[in-house]
């Protein structure tokens, strides 16, 4: 019972740096989901990607992801996909669909996420398409997507498909297979291929061993309770916030200093906890945490490639490294010290892809809380949890007293450490934004980021501003993250040498002097009327 339905063009779903993101009432317009949905497999058409093969569906959990499932499936049985892949109850984080596509080479997948920003109804929604590498999809095909969202006049649909998306099983509607499957199965099977099991699950039997993981009622509390609750036996009182709600349970789920405030607190009271962490709405973010201590991202994923070692999945070591423009050169040190090549791209994990797929890179890493490594092509917040877990295990096998924090400064005292501070002044309105990345570029010896990637020459032009500052540098740019508005971003980094009496200060203190400094440049205060940052990292 396929059916032609009018419909008229929005000129407002041109997809950003991951998808396309708007607050819920967007979404909610007459047929606003369907248009980018049909105009999304019309783009499809267009590139010369037929139907005949697997779409992958999943998401988050958030208001609005099974009424978009249900659209999905009804216009994909229209175009005559031969089988339409959908996680049980809608779940699928975005590592786990990025498996799962390059797994069953799928045509490719869409992700239903807003990532870290609020859910429910006055919260945001997204929508984003990744194709058969199971990465983003590049610019030059979201184009085409946008176009298509600009002319669309009618929509196909079986509008009598019906397929509960609650049930595992399949249906077949027509010549489509729809099938709905266990969103954590094929990505814990490839953490067993990558990180070395036993050791951790002999962690997890360590007397005195508190691991703790944070959800954040987003869709990695099936995969914490899958993987480290059943096949590592961690203490399942220990894995907090682990069931998805449509709102997060009123949480914004970033996994930040401010956002997860309670585990945070966990962390900094005296509760002897060794490892905890956290993710964020659709599981591709992570934070680490030790007992007092914070790990920044840009430390994490530096660490994680200088202890490389220690997780199976490397044992014939790197391909190389790369790391996002803004965060800290902390990255380029180990990639010097293990003869590597090291690329500073703009900030959007397909940049990241591009070097994967041209085997230049195994491990990369945003300061935003990503990090990931080429076993998919996208960031991976479990992988990150589990990268930790793994070195830890493997150094206390001949030092049981290892800890988040010995590892981190003792990478610091044979390293050098880039003390680093993220500012971030979010719901600013378009012209503060723009007002404040104009003073910045005005700065004394301000460079306007440019990349050009190595792999297909593509140019990327004015991806942050980066000012030197008192021997480090700040950055200042603008999030593509955002629903609404502008969210100005301001990250700030200073070398300090390993033998500096210095080097373990808080980051805070080792920073002050060129945090007035970037703030002075940009006339953050007084552009925004902001005394203090939305959030500080």
């Amino acid at each position: 019972m396929i059916e032609t339905l009018a419909t008229k063009a929005y000129l407002d779903q041109k997809t950003g740096t991951s998808g396309l993101r708007k607050k819920t009432s967007v979404f909610m317009q007459e047929n606003y989901m369907a248009n980018w949905i049909e105009s999304l497999f019309s783009a499809m058409k267009e590139n010369g990607i037929g139907f005949d093969g697997t779409l992958v569906v999943g998401g988050d959990g958030r208001y609005g992801n099974e009424l978009a499932i249900d659209l999905i499936i009804k216009i994909g049985v229209a175009r005559g996909f031969k089988r339409i892949l959908v996680g049980q109850h809608g779940l699928m984080s975005t590592p786990a669909l990025s498996a799962v596509v390059r797994d069953q080479k799928a045509l490719g997948g869409i992700i239903l996420t807003a990532s870290h920003n609020p859910g429910g109804k006055n919260g945001d929604m997204g929508m984003k398409f990744n194709p058969t590498n199971g990465g983003p999809a590049p610019e030059s095909f979201t184009d085409i997507i946008y176009k298509h969202t600009t002319q669309i006049t009618e929509i196909s649909m079986e509008t009598s498909a019906r397929v509960d998306i609650h049930v595992l099983g399949t249906t077949t509607i027509g010549s489509t297979v729809v099938e709905v499957t266990d969103p954590t199965a094929t990505y814990a099977e490839l953490m067993q291929t990558i990180f070395d099991f036993d050791a951790i699950r002999a962690l997890a039997k360590t007397a005195g061993f508190k691991f703790f993981f944070d959800g954040m009622h987003g869709v990695t509390g099936p995969y914490a309770q899958r993987i480290f609750g059943e096949i590592l036996g961690f203490p399942s009182s220990f894995l907090l916030r682990c069931d998805p709600k449509p709102d997060f349970g009123g949480l914004h789920p970033d996994p930040n200093l401010t956002y997860a405030k309670d585990l945070v607190e966990l962390c900094y009271a005296d509760n002897k906890v060794t490892v905890a962490a956290a993710s964020d709405g659709d599981g591709d973010r992570n934070m680490i945490l030790g007992d007092n201590f914070f790990v920044t991202p840009s430390d994490s994923v530096a660490v994680i490639a200088d202890k490389h070692q220690a997780i199976p999945y490397f044992k014939n070591g790197l391909k190389g490294v790369a790391r996002s423009m803004p965060t800290s050169a902390a990255l380029d040190v180990v990639a010097k010290k293990l003869n590597l090549e090291v690329n500073s791209t703009p900030t959007g994990w397909k940049f990241f892809t591009n070097l994967m797929d041209a085997d230049r890179c195994s491990i990369c890493g945003e300061e935003s809380f990503g990090t990931s490594s080429d076993h998919i092509r996208e960031k991976d917040g479990l992988w990150a949890v589990l990268a930790w877990l793994n070195i830890i295990a493997v150094a206390r096998q001949t030092d049981p007293t290892v800890t988040v924090q010995t590892i981190v400064e003792s990478f610091w005292r044979e390293n050098g450490r880039n003390a680093y501070q993220r500012l971030d002044y979010e719901a600013l309105t378009t012209e503060q934004g723009k007002a404040v990345m104009d003073a910045a570029a005005a700065a004394e010896g301000a460079v306007d980021f440019r990349y050009v990637d190595p792999v297909d020459g593509s140019v990327a032009e004015h991806q942050g501003i980066i000012v030197p500052c008192d021997g480090g540098r700040f950055v200042v740019r603008t999030s593509g993250t955002g629903s609404s508005g502008a969210t100005v971003r301001v990250y700030i980094e200073k070398e300090v040498a390993k033998d500096d009496a210095d080097l373990l200060k808080p980051a805070s203190e080792l920073l002050a002097g060129m945090e007035a400094t970037a703030l002075a440049a940009t006339k953050l205060v007084e552009l925004t009327g902001r005394a203090e940052p939305t959030v500080r990292t």
